[in-house]
């Protein structure tokens, strides 16, 4: 049986406020919850101005006391922009305000431009080849407390929340650790589709059993965009289009409202790039979607699919979260 989630990264829309796109976020998640999905994760991006989430674990608490049944988390925390220490005292004292509701997703990129990155980190290089150590070190601050006085650092809050920890990759690195580690492992498939196939055979192949998991367990995601008719949807998907092609030209800004069509935004080899980066969109009428999604999951055996809904209009952005919805039933009988 095929879970259904959502990944926001309370986007900033042109025209409005931080404070608007955390109360967005807020309603998303009430309205996700309502409506049956397993998770609602938020993603570190730091230096984008059309995305609110850079504080991940404020934004976390933030959904969370506002919903009571689904779980809350990383997706994910850049682990390498901190200490692994700090990271299991946040997600401690979540754990200890939202008890077995919240999640820890760790990412290996920045979730910025290098500029950035170096005044979160300082050392680039370390912090990225210390991945795998920072990983274990974090594991352990959240387990059991030490008691023989081999380990002198103790998470208060922390130790003994067991917070599951997932791996985030959109390569093969996270997934070769993931399989050795015994974790679940998340590809974001919503805009790294590349190595989408090898990276989870990968993970499948090196998995080991742990004291986590016992077989493996995958997450992919997807850029999804639903409404009433293909038109509309396909009219609400422009802004990612927009928002993709403004990354890719390093030009960056707000959530940019949709257009009636992309012709004369983009050259047909941005066209193609943009199209390529999002080929396992799922952007339709709830008879597409359905499909769309029930191939994605045929496609990857996925335990799990996290949804990202990059839809401008907050209302259109909800009836998207219930089609999905209504297609995920369909998923679940066929399954």
């Amino acid at each position: 049986m095929t879970d259904l989630s959502i990944l926001d990264l309370s986007p900033i829309n042109q025209g409005s406020t931080v404070a608007q796109s955390l109360e967005n976020s807020r309603q998303l998640a009430i309205k996700a919850e309502s409506l049956g999905y397993r998770r609602f994760w938020l993603a570190e991006h730091h230096g984008m101005p059309g995305i609110a989430s850079a504080a991940t674990a404020l934004v976390i608490q933030h959904v969370a006391a506002a919903t009571k049944t689904i779980r809350v988390g990383s997706g994910g925390i850049m682990l390498p922009n901190h200490s692994p220490l700090v990271i299991a005292e946040q997600f401690g004292t979540l754990e200890a305000l939202f008890p077995g509701r919240i999640d820890l997703g760790l990412g290996r990129a920045p979730g910025t431009d290098m500029k950035t990155a170096r005044a979160l980190r300082r050392n680039l290089d370390a912090a990225a080849e210390n991945f795998p150590q920072d990983v274990i070190e974090l594991m352990r601050l959240l387990g059991p407390a030490d008691q023989t006085g081999s380990h002198h650092i103790l998470a208060v809050p922390g130790a003994g929340a067991k917070v599951p920890v997932w791996l985030l990759g959109s390569s093969h690195y996270s997934a070769h650790l993931a399989g050795i580690l015994g974790l679940p492992f998340a590809f974001a498939s919503h805009f790294a589709p590349d190595m989408l196939l090898s990276a989870l055979e990968i993970y499948r192949e090196r998995f080991e059993p742990s004291g986590v998991l016992d077989k493996p367990h995958v997450m992919v995601g997807a850029m999804a965009v639903a409404a009433d008719t293909a038109t509309e949807a396909a009219y609400h998907f422009t802004s990612m289009q927009q928002s993709f092609l403004r990354l890719r030209r390093g030009t960056p800004g707000a959530f940019p409202a949709p257009v009636e069509t992309m012709d004369g935004h983009w050259s047909d080899q941005e066209r193609i790039m943009v199209e390529h980066t999002l080929q396992y969109a799922m952007v339709g009428d709830q008879p597409t979607v359905r499909r769309r999604l029930a191939e994605f999951q045929v496609l990857t055996g996925a335990d799990e699919i996290i949804l990202s809904m990059p839809v401008y209009d907050m209302a259109a952005k909800l009836r998207s979260l219930e089609i999905f919805a209504d297609a995920r039933e369909t998923l679940k009988t066929a399954a």
